[in-house]
């Protein structure tokens, strides 16, 4: 067996038989072109389904603890879903879809107030002055917009059969998830010892720790988020109200749904709220930002802390590099996955670690 002369060599040889097989990789594309056709069909399917598994796995468990066959706790379960999806739509969908349209009908109105309100900047002082600097080449600006309006026709053709790749996406989607979702829920508990199938038998236990682990962290997380958006929609819909806000149901469900992003998110689901309030009163802005502090302020030290605890405990800087890595590299839906896929990889690595660490103190004993 050949041996290296030290770690040097070592880690210098492993560097260049990953790089070596990065290249290989990228010569031969197309072979992983249908994994990835696959994966990426299979994506929001399995992705939603888990989502909608632990928010619902506590309530299958209620119900079999009821001695109800698993399958009847189910299909209560899912009629439940569609009659709070129902009521739902039937109490908040026409007002919903209503303030949507005027929110829509009034933009023109929006974009008029917009002009007219660059058009006194253009004849302030400051926008002068702007002129006369190198800092802004208006004719660079001026060559991008030319560009970006020869380009449109070409951008909307792409943007039709984008819309028309999401349509058929989402009705697979919506297809598949309840049969996927049901299987979770029937037969999710055999997940990890099928898993740990996998894994030698002197691994065993410790990986189904770790499997252990990696759901009671998914489950805290997910089933906090659900609880805490839920709190951020109706306290923001409430403060809305209160300061006669229009739009108060679109705006508040904007701020629920960004909310999942953390730190960031507030900050997100509040601009087009503060947006709106401007073209109202400055006032009106200003009492947007005072509810929108308030309910996070509530949020954070009191509900959060609540329903999801320490269990998650993460570093505030280490969030924030999470995020911007991964906003980076998938936008939005990186910035929503971020957090619970760095708290699973943090639980599997810090449980590995622990292992490991034990069995070098069981070989040091036995020697």
């Amino acid at each position: 067996m050949f041996k290296f002369k030290s770690k040097l060599h070592f880690w210098t040889f492993e560097l260049l038989m990953i790089s070596l097989l990065i290249l290989v990789c990228t010569k031969i594309s197309f072979f992983f072109e249908p994994i990835v056709v696959f994966i990426s069909t299979l994506f929001f399917p399995v992705l939603i389904s888990g989502f909608l598994y632990f928010i619902f796995h506590p309530v299958v468990t209620f119900l079999t603890g009821r001695r109800l066959p698993k399958g009847i706790a189910i299909l209560i379960i899912y009629l439940l879903a569609v009659g709070v999806v129902t009521l739902f739509g039937a109490l908040v969908g026409p007002a919903l879809s209503k303030q949507v349209a005027d929110l829509f009908t009034n933009l023109p109105n929006y974009i008029v107030e917009v002009r007219e309100f660059l058009d006194d900047l253009s004849h302030s002082k400051q926008y002068k002055w702007a002129l006369s600097q190198d800092y802004v080449s208006f004719d660079k600006i001026e060559a991008s917009l030319l560009d970006y309006t020869s380009n449109l026709p070409t951008d909307i053709t792409n943007s039709l059969s984008s819309v028309f790749s999401v349509v058929t996406n989402v009705t697979l989607t919506v297809v598949t998830v309840p049969f996927m979702l049901f299987y979770m829920l029937k037969d999710g508990h055999k997940l990890p010892h099928a898993i740990s199938r996998f894994i030698p038998i002197n691994y065993r236990t410790q990986g189904l720790t770790i499997l252990s682990e990696t759901g009671e962290t998914l489950s805290t997380y997910i089933q906090g988020q659900a609880l805490v958006c839920l709190f951020v929609g109706l306290t923001t819909f409430i403060g809305y109200l209160i300061i006669d806000m229009p739009y108060a149901l679109v705006l508040a469900l904007i701020g629920a749904v960004t909310n999942i992003i953390p730190y960031v998110g507030p900050f997100i689901g509040a601009a087009p709220a503060v947006i709106v309030a401007l073209f109202q009163s400055p006032m009106e802005a200003v009492f947007v930002i005072i509810v929108i502090v308030v309910v996070q302020q509530l949020d954070g030290n009191i509900i959060s802390p609540l329903v999801i605890g320490k269990k998650l405990n993460t570093h505030p800087l280490t969030i924030i590099i999470v995020l911007l890595v991964a906003g980076n590299i998938a936008g939005i839906m990186g910035m929503i996955l971020a957090i619970p896929t760095y708290s699973v990889t943090k639980t599997i690595v810090l449980n590995i670690v622990k292992f490991i660490k034990i069995r070098r103190r069981s070989e040091i004993e036995d020697i």
